[in-house]
């Protein structure tokens, strides 16, 4: 591979020198970042020119879902849909274009109801000859037909699955609803077996291919099970070794109904993160789901919800620390789905029960993911444990908190998503997205992060505005602390020297023009490992 100085632009590195003028690149690796004059001293096969845009490192995305988000670039979308009607308006004409034998929508949020509650009635009235399946936004529920409810094999003699809910009528029978682990268990299991490994690797090449095109570099994938890793050692393997970004995965571990089932998971993620420890893709713990979410009434808070409804943890204390324990004594990250007060509480006391029992580790690295309403004490608690903050702010976007605020009713709302508090306490902060529960885009993520406005409606209200962070500390969190938190510190998410030449081009620039800039701008080129892997070529030399 030829080296290539890059040169002319304005490049922000995410390191302890912020700011260079070149980069020279060689072999994959950055051979050099610095000042012009120097990098100018230096052999290269060809010089770029940037023509004053903006490089930053690569994005990597903190917190993901492969395979799923590639699915849902074509399910219909539902995120906008004003109301009832107008769901049923796109399901209809979904219907009406396709021979597909179901439909899955996604991304349809609960406040688009007006206050009415999610039944098949109201997608049998469009759509009966096949299985609906909606995905809501949160992702941890799923609203269907049916159809859908015959496919699954659901009817009045179904128990609900360990974690989840099938919500039923006053006799019994099922109304459409799927709460927590019926959908993302019952559900998910069903669909995965109608869907082939072909179909779900091409659905995690799309899902590459537009992270690439958008300035992803590296994904963390939080959702990994049997199918999931399937698609991606079949890429991997294809591909000689190698795959279009580097992938660091946890594996999902589902509460059973005993110890023994629950460490039997664990034995198998251990195993998993010795097979799969390569450069490119890599297993590196442990996923948890410890609640679920707001917007159902699922999340496990200190105090009721609006509605008077107060559900528990889906883990208690004594069978959390035992997996927690287990999992960090074999050096796996573990990763803790946490978004109510009480479920981070709860995860920190596994954690805590961990170090009391495993002793001190420098390199634990562990995560609690969301933690959009938390207590008081949290944020010291994170600090002095090491946790690493796992958020993503499109999901504060004001364009979809009328019923996550509605649902807790009270002064919550104002200490939800609450980011500065953990930057006081010094807590490690990663960005990421949770697609497809939220839009991928990384630069919609930034415009979020750094006015807490909404990237689909900016005349919104800024959601809480005292918690959104500086344009370089956000940069800084979607590219070094992402990277910190997956274990690639030093390899990725920075521009210095012997890092991986993963960067992306911009034609905006908002350390010169301002947030808004986010929005506007656009990827010119992502280069991985010191190719050009989407976008254009920058002129100069002889081009690439």
């Amino acid at each position: 591979m030829s080296a290539v100085r890059y040169r002319g632009g304005v490049i922000f590195t995410s390191d302890t020198e912020p700011w260079a003028e070149s980069i020279v690149v060689s072999d994959g690796r950055i051979a050099f970042v610095g000042d012009e004059a120097t990098a100018s001293a230096l052999p290269v096969d060809r010089v770029v020119e940037l023509d004053r845009r903006l490089v930053l490192p690569g994005i990597v995305d903190a917190h993901t879902h492969l395979v799923s988000m590639g699915e849902s670039l074509t399910q219909v979308d539902l995120q906008d849909a004003a109301d009832v009607e107008d769901i049923q308006r796109r399901l209809l004409a979904a219907a009406a274009g396709s021979r597909a034998p179901r439909l899955i929508g996604r991304s349809w949020l609960f406040s688009a109801l007006g206050g009415e509650r999610p039944h098949r009635d109201m997608i049998d009235a469009v759509v009966s000859d096949r299985p609906v399946y909606l995905h809501a936004n949160d992702s941890h529920s799923a609203w269907v037909n049916t159809a859908a409810l015959a496919e699954l094999g659901i009817d009045e003699l179904t128990p609900d699955p360990l974690g989840g809910r099938i919500e039923r009528d006053s006799e019994g029978a099922a109304t459409g609803m799927l709460w927590e682990n019926a959908s993302l268990g019952l559900m998910r299991d069903r669909l995965d077996e109608l869907v082939s490994d072909e179909e779900r690797e091409r659905a995690l090449v799309a899902a590459l291919d537009a992270y690439l095109a958008a300035g992803v570099t590296a994904a963390v994938d939080m959702g990994l099970g049997e199918p999931e890793l399937r698609a991606l050692v079949g890429l991997h393997q294809r591909r000689g070794g190698t795959l279009p970004m580097r992938i660091a995965g946890h594996w999902v571990v589902n509460r059973t109904a005993t110890a023994e089932g629950d460490l039997e998971a664990v034995a198998r993620a251990v195993g998993l993160a010795r097979t799969h420890a390569g450069p490119w893709l890599r297993v590196t713990g442990i996923k948890l789901f410890v609640d679920g979410v707001i917007d159902s009434c699922t999340a496990a808070m200190r105090h009721p919800f609006h509605d008077g409804s107060h559900p528990d943890a889906l883990w208690d204390l004594p069978s959390l620390s035992a997996v927690v324990t287990a999992a960090d004594a074999a050096g796996l990250q573990v990763a803790m789905h946490a978004i109510g007060d009480a479920a981070s509480a709860l995860a920190l006391d596994a954690l805590a029960a961990a170090v009391a029992a495993n002793g001190p580790r420098a390199d634990r690295r562990h995560r609690l993911e969301h933690l959009e309403t938390v207590d008081p004490e949290t944020p010291l608690r994170l600090a002095r444990l090491g946790v690493i903050a796992s958020v993503q702010p499109v999901h504060c976007d004001p364009a979809i908190q009328a019923n996550w605020r509605a649902m807790l009713g009270d002064d919550r709302v104002e200490r939800g998503y609450p980011w500065g508090e953990f930057v006081q306490a010094g807590a490690t902060i990663a960005l990421g997205t949770d697609a497809p529960t939220a839009p991928f885009d990384p630069l919609a993520n930034l415009f979020i992060a750094t006015t807490r406005r909404s990237a689909s409606d900016p005349s919104l209200p800024a959601n809480v505005a005292e918690n959104a962070m500086g344009v370089a500390d956000a940069v800084r969190r979607a590219t070094r602390d992402a990277a910190y938190a997956a274990r690639w510190d030093g390899e990725l998410g920075v521009l210095r020297a012997g890092a991986a030449a993963d960067f992306v081009v911009l034609d905006g620039d908002p350390f010169r023009d301002g947030v808004e800039a986010f929005l506007r701008a656009r990827v010119v080129s992502t280069v991985v490992a010191g190719e050009v892997v989407a976008g254009s070529a920058l002129p100069g030399g002889s081009g690439f």
